[in-house]
């Protein structure tokens, strides 16, 4: 999935277009116009409120589990963006997101003792890989030095298989998974369809509002909304795809690319 079709498929921009369909419909129908003008403003305003929008990530995210150390060999942390040419670091450093993952992951090494494998690949053909990014931040930062740089990745799909390969050559089937809490339930099929057992260790899990701020539109709950449904579009996505690839594979075709 490009980019563009994902940012046109997302609010705001998808409400914004709706509003737009519903002004420029054809006169002889003024309702039907008013209706979507209407349904995009509603629409907009629920999944603003923190309310609703975090409803939605809290639908997303899985239970927290209790990590004692035992349940895998391994901590696979993923990567969520890059900022390049930073001014403050002169050079490329993590975006908040990747932040926040990294630090949890290197949390959890200290904690249990286990190898981390980082995964990100470039954003940019001359650019620095998310990996080596994250694997510089680990140890300068937090000092704690990944065992497995996976640099080729371009989305969770790829973060998947890409990871599988170095940690199978390793004799690793087991993993804690470290990412966004609503991000793991499209990122953990990814890794259980290659016949890992995946741990969630989820990050930034949502604490529930229900004060009467949690009511108005904020931006905060418009970023809130645009992730999950970001994460609720990529699943359905990965689901045809891992459904056509089974269905190719059957036939004896060639399998599509990797999706965005």
């Amino acid at each position: 999935m490009s980019q563009f079709v994902s940012n046109v498929l997302l609010p705001p921009t998808l409400f914004l277009l709706l509003m737009a369909v519903g002004l420029l419909w054809p006169f002889r129908r003024p309702g039907l116009g008013r209706g979507l003008v209407g349904g995009a403003l509603v629409l907009l305003w629920l999944l603003s409120t923190p309310f609703f929008s975090g409803m939605l990530l809290d639908h997303l995210s899985p239970s927290p589990v209790t990590i004692r150390g035992d349940e895998a060999d391994a901590i696979v942390i993923l990567g969520g963006g890059l900022v390049t040419g930073s001014h403050e670091y002169q050079g490329d450093t993590l975006k908040w997101i990747s932040l926040e993952r990294v630090r949890y992951g290197a949390w959890l090494a200290r904690r249990l003792g286990k190898p981390v494998l980082v995964s990100g690949g470039m954003l940019e053909p001359a650019g620095r890989s998310e990996a080596e990014v994250m694997a510089e931040v680990l140890s300068r930062e937090f000092r704690v030095r990944p065992r497995w740089l996976e640099s080729r990745s371009k989305n969770t799909r790829e973060n998947a298989r890409n990871s599988h390969v170095l940690l199978e050559n390793s004799g690793i089937r087991r993993i804690y998974l470290v990412s966004h809490a609503w991000h793991l339930a499209r990122a953990m099929p990814e890794f259980k369809r290659l016949g890992m057992v995946v741990v969630p260790a989820g990050t930034g899990y949502h604490a529930a509002e229900t004060t009467l701020y949690s009511f108005l539109p904020s931006a905060s709950g418009l970023m809130n909304a645009y992730f999950a449904c970001h994460e609720m579009l990529g699943i359905v996505w990965y689901s045809l795809r891992h459904h056509f690839d089974v269905w190719t594979a059957k036939q004896g075709f060639a399998s599509m690319s990797a999706p965005a």
